[in-house]
């Protein structure tokens, strides 16, 4: 119930809470949220009724670690924190990223901050809330941070600890809690002095590209070679599993079961099996739906023959294999004891094409939904039409759990469809893509949401074992997922990866040549339809940083060979030569949440930014009017998978003229080997190399010719 508010006192005030209360109020329960409440009085307050988003962990707060003389106080705050909301006049004062209600997980650590605060005090024998002087937030904050804090950390702390002061004067009788002094004179002088790498998304490392390769590989092969097997045996061990719950015992069926097993025992051939509780018996449900007759008829027969732990038997499927490897089947059969784990390899798959190839956030992943990419009725680009979480706030700056759709869809290229479709085919219409419920295969649980972060990375981690392990049942050792040198694979690092063999493998060198070079199209494009953004935001502000940070290491190099006494030939050599002088050096790299923006502006400083293309062995200086590649009029990178002789924006050093002499001898090798057509356009095309390195070497210059 809402609990009433005091005659006379100010709209936006909360009364003191009763132990009754309950912890969040009816007003702050969005339509449709079924997670339990609390009460005040608990020991354990559930934040589920705050949380909407799909895959999202139901918090709680937990009071065990309040000490006992100020649990009191902080518990009054925290629940006039959950239910009430900061005041447009204050929050003028916080800055742009500050909201009048947070997310419940922003609210958890606020609160657990206070409770760290209340065990410090605690310690120095203050007991309450309204003693704690400047002095002692002053110690507080020295206390809480080391000189290896960044001061984005901190911020954020004292921030939380202000809003420990705020909240409290929401309330119509507040605790009394003191303001901290930075209130009043400003954060800096209470920061940490260092200023260490900035974390978030841009500092996260993406997947090596010998992980990525295999991976992306073997979800695909899943996707496109593997579903339909896998699909039709699960609709099969379902009907089966139906059927023998339904089959009567019949002595009709008695004799069927007999006339199956018996000279199956006597010929000492191994029966259907199944691993239950450590042993391996009979398989009840397969024996009973294939002959006719019911559960209790096997365990029966299991009884009078007293067959205890069996060998491991197979029980196949009676449906056709037409998934390939290599043109052989992938499968002799499908067992009817490993559908389970297959339905989850095949959810696993397209998890890994929608996390890699949309460009989307994890959240915005588990929050698709079946019929959120429909086909084009005009045969135009198939739109991914849902929701986005990432600081989501409604008219009145409150964080919004349930997200929002976007305004812009995303753009779903052929692999990501084909991904969509299979799940489609798993869940109902209008169902998560990624429900819990329907991707419980194995114990069919009707829990509530999608997938939680934990859940789908296991499942990765589950999919890397799998692949390894058809990799050495097919003799597929190339295809072989290796472990990452930066450690588990997770789920925010395939976005990363995106936008690094975007900006940094030109065409595409892991997996899907084509099909980066048709990303990097869309992206440029940048148009209403963007890929994975709106507006620059997204996946594109990713992209920028990936993009300019390997165009300035690119500039180093350029810069630290021309210096080593490297020649630079090209009709663009003086616009690289200024480049690289111009361009920052990068030792290390410290990515802040400007660096986006920092990112954009440097790629557009048309005809002055360098991207090395190894494919093609030299270095673009990207002007837009001088390129053959045809980027569109806002480009801001070239194609370089259409990179084209001749081009106006070409340099090259003497390391690149080795390269294509390199280059030549093995081609010559190939075409030594070759048919004679194919021999002839070989040769044609190593002699094309030699050229272009003559060329380079008549023309080369030293640096100080440009200087």
């Amino acid at each position: 119930m809402n609990l009433p508010l005091p005659s006379g006192d100010v709209p936006h005030l909360l009364p003191v809470p009763t132990p009754n209360s309950p912890v969040v109020l009816p007003q702050w329960i969005s339509p449709g949220n079924a997670n339990p409440n609390g009460r005040y009085q608990e020991s354990i307050w559930p934040l589920g009724p705050l949380i909407d988003r799909p895959g999202a962990s139901l918090i709680k707060i937990h009071w065990k670690n309040c000490p006992d003389r100020l649990e009191g106080q902080i518990k009054q705050v925290t629940w006039t924190l959950l239910n009430g909301q900061l005041q447009p006049s204050y929050l003028r004062n916080r800055g742009i990223r500050a909201r009048a209600r947070g997310s419940a997980s922003e609210m958890r650590e606020t609160c657990y901050e206070w409770m760290r605060l209340g065990r410090w005090l605690q310690t120095i024998g203050v007991k309450d809330l309204r003693a704690c002087t400047d002095d002692h937030w002053a110690a507080y904050a020295a206390h809480r941070f080391s000189t290896t804090t960044p001061r984005h950390h901190a911020g954020e702390t004292l921030s939380r600890l202000a809003d420990l002061w705020a909240f409290d004067r929401l309330c119509s009788r507040p605790v009394g809690v003191t303001p901290p002094p930075w209130e009043r004179e400003g954060i800096d002088n209470y920061l940490p002095s260092s200023a260490p790498q900035d974390p978030g998304e841009n500092s996260t490392e993406p997947l090596d590209p010998m992980v990525m390769g295999p991976l992306l590989m073997w979800a695909i092969r899943m996707v496109d070679d593997f579903a339909d097997d896998i699909l039709a045996a699960w609709a099969e061990r379902q009907r089966m599993q139906q059927l023998a719950a339904i089959n009567p015992s019949t002595p009709s069926g008695l004799d069927a079961l007999d006339t199956y097993l018996v000279p199956r025992l006597t010929e000492g051939t191994r029966l259907p099996t199944i691993e239950s509780r450590g042993r391996t018996v009979l398989a009840s449900t397969f024996i009973a739906a294939t002959v006719g007759c019911s559960v209790n008829q096997v365990s029966g027969f299991r009884q009078r023959h007293r067959l205890g732990t069996l060998e491991p038997g197979p029980y196949p499927l009676q449906i056709p294999v037409t998934g390939r490897i290599n043109g052989r089947p992938w499968r002799e059969y499908l067992d009817f004891n490993e559908v389970t784990n297959l339905m989850r390899q095949l959810a696993t798959a397209a998890m890994i094409i929608c996390l890699y190839l949309t460009g989307m956030r994890p959240q915005e992943v588990q929050g698709l939904r079946a019929g959120c990419c429909p086909d084009p009725e005009d045969g135009s680009r198939h739109l991914i039409r849902s929701r986005h979480y990432k600081n989501v706030t409604d008219d009145d700056g409150r964080h919004v759990s349930s997200g929002e759709e976007r305004d812009v869809p995303w753009v779903a290229i052929a692999p990501v469809v084909r991904a969509l479709r299979v799940l489609e085919r798993m869940v109902p219409e209008g169902e998560l893509l990624f429900s819990s419920a329907h991707h419980d295969f194995a114990r069919g649980r009707q829990s509530g949401g999608a997938l939680k972060n934990s859940s789908m990375s296991q499942h990765i981690e589950g999919f890397v074992t799998w692949a390894n392990q058809e990799a050495e049942l097919h003799a597929l050792h190339d295809q072989y997922v290796p472990e990452d040198p930066h450690g588990a694979i997770g789920l925010g690092r395939f976005r990363r990866t995106l936008a690094w063999h975007i900006a940094r493998r030109p065409g595409g060198l892991v997996a899907l040549a084509i099909q980066y070079g048709h990303m990097r199209t869309v992206l440029d494009a940048r148009t209403s339809s963007g890929y994975g953004s709106r507006s620059r935001r997204g996946i594109h502000s990713v992209l920028d940083v990936e993009t300019a940070l390997a165009a300035a290491e690119t500039a180093a190099r350029l810069r630290d060979r021309l210096a080593a006494g490297e020649k630079i030939s090209g009709p663009a050599a003086r616009r690289a030569f200024t480049a690289s002088v111009q361009a920052p050096r990068f030792e290390g790299r410290t990515i802040t949440q400007k660096f986006a923006k920092q990112a954009a502006d440097y790629l557009a400083r048309d005809g002055l930014v360098l991207f090395d293309n190894p494919n093609a062995s030299l270095i673009c200086v990207f002007k837009r009017d001088n390129a053959l590649c045809e980027p569109g009029p806002d480009a801001t990178a070239p194609h370089q998978f259409d990179c084209r002789p001749g081009c106006g924006n070409a340099v090259r050093l003497d390391s690149h003229a080795s390269e294509l002499l390199h280059e030549a001898d093995r081609v010559d090798q190939l075409a030594a080997l070759a048919p004679q057509p194919l021999a002839r356009r070989l040769r044609a095309t190593a002699e094309q190399h030699r050229t272009t390195a003559d060329t380079h070497h008549a023309t080369a210059q030293p640096s100080e010719a440009l200087s």
